[in-house]
């Protein structure tokens, strides 16, 4: 099938294709470097006039503003600046650390929180989107509290997962403010959560 021809051909049309139709819409990979994700059966996909406009739309944003790199998430992170604003996505820990695993590499815990840790030194801004629970079903360790973090649960639907398997869990996810954030956006707490939840839909979907 398609998924087979992007692995063998890596043609741009194909992949564009799978985006359209594949789980969640969510790219992943197995530790071969294979494209392996799912197709959903119950998507049709978009229409080629609404992907079009998207994907120029998604171009001029971008244009001239953004660049790319594929390395080490520390390098980025430690080479960030006070006015800069860091945002981690880093795979959960319950879907990377299971023999079954979702993603070709995970974060180790340890590591990351050392990485933060660091950050704060440099009073540096980052957001933190890491675990949380489906139903009564933790996905990993909180980050420690040393770490002085702004921590707050965000309702995020049912699961998706869960509903491919027939069962209705809904989803909360933790979203973590660096300290160096939290003073920039002033106090008192609720201005910190409030740009949280104005920032939720961009972040977390």
């Amino acid at each position: 099938g398609v998924r087979r021809e992007v692995n063998e051909s890596h043609q741009p049309s194909h992949l564009l294709y799978l985006l359209a139709r594949i789980v969640k819409g969510s790219v992943r990979y197995n530790a071969d470097g294979a494209f392996n994700q799912s197709p959903d059966n119950r998507r049709a996909g978009m229409r080629p006039s609404v992907m079009r406009r998207q994907i120029f739309g998604v171009h001029w944003l971008l244009a001239g503003r953004t660049s790319l790199s594929a390395t080490d998430y520390r390098r980025v992170a430690l080479t960030s600046t006070p006015e800069d604003l860091v945002y981690f996505d880093p795979p959960y820990q319950g879907t990377s650390q299971a023999r079954d695993r979702r993603y070709r590499d995970g974060v180790d815990y340890d590591e990351f929180v050392g990485t933060l840790r660091t950050m704060n030194k440099l009073e540096l801004s980052y957001v933190v989107s890491y675990d949380g629970w489906t139903g009564d079903k933790a996905h990993g360790k909180l980050l420690p509290g040393v770490l002085r973090l702004h921590h707050i649960y965000i309702p995020a639907g049912r699961s998706t997962q869960a509903t491919l398997l027939g069962q209705a869990r809904e989803t909360v996810e933790s979203l973590y403010l660096s300290p160096a954030l939290v003073r920039r956006l002033g106090r008192p707490e609720s201005r910190a959560k409030a740009a949280a939840h104005t920032a939720q839909p961009a972040l977390l979907e």
